[in-house]
């Protein structure tokens, strides 16, 4: 099990029976990596020692005096956040140690809640400054420290390698992670990256949470005690407890329905949560990870999902790009799903004509990844010659490009023209428009004709050059 936090925390007291209280705070809060020094003289060594992020301070220590400490330790080590936990304190001392770097400063007897407040504050502070400082580590280099766990993410675009250094960075954050993008991008890969980056020793455990109910999300995530409800004749763990030490990603997270959401705010703002039927807390340290296909801050504005629940699932945001923003990625794409197919299919892998290509990177893929995987497969399947046909790619965008996804709105055109002062001539437009065309076809005028849904005669006569074979 991952230490929490990933940095230390030091406990200074002489007093045995507060160390314990102290201990036992932090514990029940879910941090379980804090060391214990009884002496003011064997600070400073401790700290040289094991880096601790914040100290929870005594004033009176045998050897040498906490407020003397407090002072070395803001000259020395201004990265610790002090924490003042004493029993003999006056104004003027309270004054005086948060004038020298104190962050708090707190007195005897310690109630639990006061206690943990200010710390849970200093090891957030902690953690963010910890994580912006390998964020800028990471974006100082070109390429991920570890390509190998990106290697089932097929890519050669500087955007991607930009958003594996990024995923490199956040990974060991105790933050929730969203992974976004459209349908068929890959949000289960990366996340399945973010936790192998995590570090973290416990399994990955996912759920598909799209359409669940309250009742059945809390049973499935928090399980239940005998007796919960009919028919709950056994105790039953739910999965946060299976990711304990691990991660616990939540697919299609957009799809919650509110009252889950407000279960699942509890257990990412407090690490806690209660079995179904029981009102004894459990805590967990497992990390969240959610993604979705949708877009939260759209569904927050029409009161669909909590702002609450955004923002601290936002804290560390992986927004995959669609393949229509990498179409550099096309060849390779193509060149691995042939040699997946023909694997499947027990055929040798087929060449493909070069208009192939021009006709894939011309298609937006509102299926991303996952359809042109699709396609090919398809295409593969239905292979009978040694070049590959271009038929099934072509039904399948025709199909697609009749839809939805064909052509730019009425008003998206008009959009165009609404800037100009003075409208270009008929003919201006035409030849621009074939111009763009023949450029995105890479000069195949048949091709070209496609794009732009006018005769290969048409754009032969004006541009006054040969026809060339239609293609489709």
């Amino acid at each position: 099990m991952k230490a929490n936090p990933h940095f230390s925390i030091l406990v200074v007291d002489d007093e045995p029976v507060v160390r314990k209280m102290i201990v036992h705070c932090l514990k029940n809060s879910g941090y379980d990596n804090y060391l214990e020094v009884d002496h003011g003289g064997d600070v400073i060594p401790c700290i040289e020692k094991n880096s601790p992020r914040v100290v929870i301070l005594d004033l009176k220590l045998p050897g040498i005096g906490g407020e003397e400490l407090l002072g070395e330790i803001s000259r020395k080590y201004p990265e610790i956040i002090v924490i003042i936990v004493t029993g003999s304190g006056d104004i003027a001392t309270a004054i005086r140690c948060m004038k020298n770097g104190a962050f708090d400063f707190i007195l005897k007897p310690v109630d639990n809640s006061l206690l943990m407040a200010p710390i849970k504050r200093a090891v957030k502070m902690q953690e963010l400054k910890l994580e912006n400082e390998n964020l800028s580590r990471q974006f100082s280099s070109e390429e991920p420290e570890h390509p190998e766990l990106f290697a089932d993410i097929l890519t050669g675009s500087p955007l991607m390698r930009k958003l594996f250094r990024y995923c490199e960075a956040v990974a060991p954050s105790t933050y929730p992670v969203l992974v976004t993008g459209e349908t068929g991008t890959g949000k289960e890969l990366f996340s399945k990256a973010v936790h192998s980056l995590s570090g973290r020793k416990g399994k990955l455990v996912s759920v598909n949470v799209a359409g669940v109910d309250a009742n059945v999300f809390a049973d499935t995530l928090f399980g239940h005690v005998k007796g919960a409800y009919t028919g709950a004749d056994h105790p039953r763990s739910g999965l946060v407890e299976e990711a304990s030490g691990g991660t616990l990603y939540l697919d299609e997270i957009g799809d919650l329905s509110m009252d889950s959401q407000v279960k699942l705010l509890r257990l990412i703002q407090e690490h806690e949560y209660s079995p179904l039927g029981s009102d004894a807390k459990k805590t967990t340290d497992a990390k969240i990870v959610a993604s979705t296909n949708q877009n939260l801050l759209n569904l927050v504005e029409k009161d669909k999902f909590r702002k609450d629940l955004y923002y601290r699932l936002v804290t560390h945001h992986i927004k995959i790009p669609p393949l229509r923003e990498r179409r550099e990625d096309i060849p390779m794409l193509l060149d691995f799903f042939l040699e997946q197919a023909s694997r499947e299919f027990s055929k040798p892998k087929p060449s493909y004509p070069q208009e192939l290509l021009v006709l894939l990177k011309n298609y937006d893929y509102p299926g991303n990844v996952r359809e042109l995987k699709s396609m090919v497969h398809d295409a593969v399947g239905g292979h009978v010659s040694k070049v590959l046909s271009m038929d099934s790619f072509a039904r399948h965008i025709n199909s697609v490009e009749t839809g939805a996804h064909s052509r730019i709105s009425a008003t998206g055109i008009a959009e165009i023209f609404a800037d100009m002062e003075k409208l270009p001539m008929n003919r201006e437009v035409t030849e621009a428009l074939i111009n763009e065309a023949m450029r995105r076809s890479e000069g195949n005028q048949s091709m070209a004709s496609r794009l732009i849904g006018i005769s290969q005669q048409s754009i032969s006569n004006r541009r006054g050059k040969s026809i060339k074979k239609p293609i489709l």
